[in-house]
């Protein structure tokens, strides 16, 4: 492929996977709407519900996220009444996230949001395996980005 080639927005491997990732999103839209939650708010409670009562940091690493993303969210969850925010006891420098209540409830709302996606994304040539191949493939390459942000 020729340089103009590469500068073509048909060229770009990383467009692709944006436009998915908005699309997707937006998919999520109508079910996070009846919850009154955005999709980022959900991927935290997500994060929260496989494991409660985790610190911020602990929340950004598996988001990938900076704090100065998450802590505005994690505010407004707050004043949503999700989640309750305080102080480690052991280490004062660290924020604990815990779900409260009506936290906990929405994980029954939120429980048949991922097959509805995913039955959107079957298809007569789209089957489960290759849904299954690619997210084996992204999660190779978050790595591989991941580790070449480290050490740059």
């Amino acid at each position: 492929m020729n340089k103009e080639e590469q500068l073509k927005l048909s060229s770009q491997v990383c467009f692709p996977i944006y436009s998915v990732s908005r699309l997707l999103t937006k998919s999520y839209k109508p079910y996070l709407d009846k919850m009154g939650i955005t999709y980022p708010q959900y991927l935290v409670l997500l994060v929260l519900w496989e494991k409660d009562e985790v610190t911020v940091n602990q929340i950004t690493e598996k988001l990938l996220l900076n704090t100065n993303t998450v802590s505005p969210l994690l505010k407004r969850m707050q004043q949503s009444n999700l989640i309750e925010r305080h102080r480690c006891k052991n280490d004062e420098r660290s924020v604990i996230i815990q779900l409260t209540n009506k936290g906990k409830e929405l994980k029954k709302e939120a429980s048949p949001i991922p097959e509805k996606l995913l039955q959107t994304l079957l298809t007569a040539t789209i089957e489960l395996p290759d849904i299954i191949n690619l997210k084996e493939l992204l999660e190779e390459w978050i790595g591989i980005l991941g580790e070449q942000k480290q050490n740059h």
